[in-house]
């Protein structure tokens, strides 16, 4: 196996959800700069948005987000194959078939957690995705819906899709709830049941099993890993990106030091002059930057600049610079003051507790 190859081979062990809005090819980039082995998720595709529009814009990324897959939501087999097929086509490790979003909109067009009523199209979903392609294909679910929320039910469901062979679940440990509450409420209000995905996992032992939902910090996802093989962080990943700085030595074994958080915007800031060359916008890249200094002496002043100044139409690489230099002083302020800031130094070699533990 060259080195390559192992780059992409995906190892779920921690990852990041997909996220509308949030998992664009700007802000894997970024995490993949913070982590080189954390798997990588788009946001949400659906069919007719593959089929009918530009796949090659939709789908571009860059070689270095490796391994980064493809979540697409739709119903009907034969237009997910296809889709699958042009997701292999353009590079992604995996393909992810979307069986959890509960948005009214999602439920409308007869795909995300409503499909968890139909475990048998799901399944002919899944065979179809899996004879088209060689990489991997996976299904994100709930753990239930409305009127299908016990365990039993759960486990009903993942037999009958594994019974096609996909062997990979990734379960978000809340129900679905489709009616009456908003997709934020359906992350918040329906409790979690941790236990039933760990459950999962004892009855379906060679089955690879995913939990997410509720975990926001490293320390969290290496606890879920006693019990399952996988966990997966969402929201916490975008307010604080730089969790994840010490995934690749507590969870993956790597021997590399982390780079620190002024390292990972000065590379950010050569991908961002690049990708302003072909035409993308600075406000659409520093929006995934808000987060970077979350804790840390200065990161106000940070985030209000960038906020205050990357939509104007002039703005450029410096508005990140002067941002930057608004952190240090405030950071340079506290110290002149005699204040002792409550949280750690930058670089994460100089805790564990550093942002995630």
């Amino acid at each position: 196996m060259t080195s390559t190859e192992f780059q992409r081979l995906p190892d779920r062990r921690l990852c990041v959800a997909p996220m509308m809005a949030h998992t664009d090819r700007h802000f894997r980039y970024l995490l993949r700069l913070i982590s080189s082995r954390v798997m990588l998720y788009s946001e949400m595709l659906t069919t007719g948005a593959l089929l009918n529009g530009e796949p090659s814009r939709r789908l571009a990324f860059d070689a270095a987000e490796h391994p980064v897959g493809l979540q697409v939501g739709g119903a009907d087999p034969v237009a997910l194959a296809r889709c699958a097929r042009i997701a292999e086509s353009a590079g992604y490790d995996e393909v992810n078939l979307n069986v959890g979003c509960p948005s009214d909109r999602v439920r409308s067009g007869r795909f995300g957690a409503c499909l968890m009523a139909e475990p048998g199209l799901v399944a002919e979903c899944a065979a179809a995705m899996l004879a088209a392609v060689r990489i991997p294909i996976s299904v994100k679910s709930r753990i239930g819906i409305d009127g299908r929320e016990s365990y039993d039910d759960l486990a009903r469901f993942i037999d009958t899709v594994a019974g096609t062979g996909c062997r990979i679940f990734i379960v978000h440990a809340r129900k679905a709830v489709l009616g009456g509450l908003s997709p934020r409420q359906n992350r918040e209000v329906p409790p979690l049941r941790h236990e039933f995905v760990h459950r999962l996992k004892r009855d379906f032992p060679d089955l690879e099993i995913i939990v997410n939902g509720g975990i926001r910090s490293l320390e969290g996802a290496r606890d879920q890993l006693a019990y399952v093989d996988g966990a997966m962080i969402g929201r916490a990943a975008c307010d604080n990106p730089y969790l994840l700085a010490v995934a690749d030595r507590e969870l993956f074994g790597l021997g590399t030091p982390a780079a620190s958080r002024r390292e990972v915007l000065e590379r950010f800031i050569d991908y961002m002059e690049t990708r302003l060359a072909s035409g993308d916008t600075l406000q659409a890249m520093t929006r995934h930057l808000l987060g970077l200094f979350q804790g840390q002496p200065g990161a106000r002043s940070f985030r209000r600049h960038l906020s205050q100044h990357a939509r104007a139409s002039a703005a450029g690489i410096a508005i990140i610079r002067e941002a930057l230099e608004l952190a240090a002083g405030a950071r340079h302020s506290l110290h002149s003051a005699g204040c002792q800031p409550a949280v750690l130094p930058i670089h994460p070699a100089a805790s564990r507790r550093d942002g995630t533990c």
